[in-house]
């Protein structure tokens, strides 16, 4: 008798990678549209044959037609506030909005959703099915590639018509509330490119000159920047994000600690930034009135430490008895 659970779950990772082949794929401009319909039939295929372990009936009584995307979230993730749910949630809407409303202008505000998506699938699928998909597709894959072309919303409204201006602005601002009033990965992560001038030219990435004659223009910007729009982490997000990370994308991270938890902790995380000077480094984090906030950059950084040197912690354990 054919695995009815296993083959949902083969075919959720078929449709997992197709939508992140799609996305990263510079040439295709159908690309939210297309990323959008596969991660949401990767989730529905993933979550029906859990249900279908659980002996829960995916089809409607007396019926051959199965249930929405939507009741199954809901048969899973009781908590309508559960940030993992949030982002589905939305995500799923992105997917029921007519193919006319979609702009350029989705790719930015849904970016850091999209990427939280990616991860939570991963979470989830080797949560309820004990499948690691880094097996099936390379890490740096699971890296969406995003061009951020930011509009203010006079910019929007010029743009495009007044019924398609309002429809984005209305998305941009409700997930702009949710990003504020919620920190944690599982809704979304943070996408930030950020150009610093400095005039030290040996400390910088690159270099640039003016040219009045160029075709492309740019502004130097010397407007202040609120740190709590860059801030948003504590350290309990830092460290989850950083082990959901680890778990997600399979990245070896050789340590323990005595009690033999492989997890990485506050432990972990201060030894790193003591060693690289982190904490004075504004980048990563941010001293408040009361208290002190972190990028996520920070979480980047320590992701990327651990994929170079799996031992990272204990050669840093090391270097400090010296």
């Amino acid at each position: 008798m054919e695995n009815l659970s296993k083959r949902l779950v083969d075919k959720s990772i078929e449709a997992f990678i197709m939508g992140l082949e799609i996305y990263n794929k510079p040439t295709i401009r159908y690309r939210i549209e297309g990323f959008s319909f596969f991660i949401c039939n990767a989730w529905e295929l993933m979550l029906k044959a859990e249900l279908l372990n659980k002996n829960i009936p995916i089809y409607y009584p007396n019926s051959d037609r199965t249930i929405s995307l939507e009741k199954t979230i809901q048969k899973i993730y009781t908590d309508k506030k559960q940030p993992l749910r949030i982002n589905l949630e939305k995500i799923i809407e992105l997917r029921n909005t007519s193919t006319h409303f979609i702009t350029e202008e989705y790719e930015t505000i849904y970016a850091p959703f999209f990427q939280s998506c990616v991860l939570n699938f991963l979470e989830q699928i080797k949560r309820f099915h004990n499948v690691d998909v880094t097996r099936y597709v390379s890490q740096n894959f699971l890296t969406l590639t995003v061009n951020l072309n930011i509009l203010s919303n006079e910019e929007i409204r010029g743009k495009y018509s007044q019924e398609m201006a309002e429809r984005l602005i209305s998305n941009k601002n409700e997930l702009e509330f949710l990003e504020n009033n919620n920190s944690s990965n599982d809704l979304y992560i943070p996408i930030r490119h950020e150009f610093v001038q400095i005039k030290d030219k040996s400390k910088a990435d690159f270099t640039y000159a003016i040219d009045s004659t160029s075709d492309v223009t740019a502004k130097i910007i010397t407007k202040l920047q609120d740190p709590k729009d860059k801030y948003k982490l504590s350290i309990k997000n830092v460290i989850n994000s950083i082990n959901k990370q680890i778990k997600t994308k399979s990245i070896t991270f050789n340590y323990r600690t005595a009690s033999g938890d492989a997890s990485f902790n506050e432990y972990t995380l201060n030894l790193i930034m003591d060693y690289y000077n982190l904490q004075d480094n504004q980048k990563y984090c941010y001293q408040f009135v009361n208290t002190r906030r972190y990028s996520q950059q920070l979480v980047e950084f320590v992701v990327e430490k651990i994929k170079f040197d799996s031992d990272l912690i204990e050669h840093l354990r090391k270097n400090k008895k010296r």
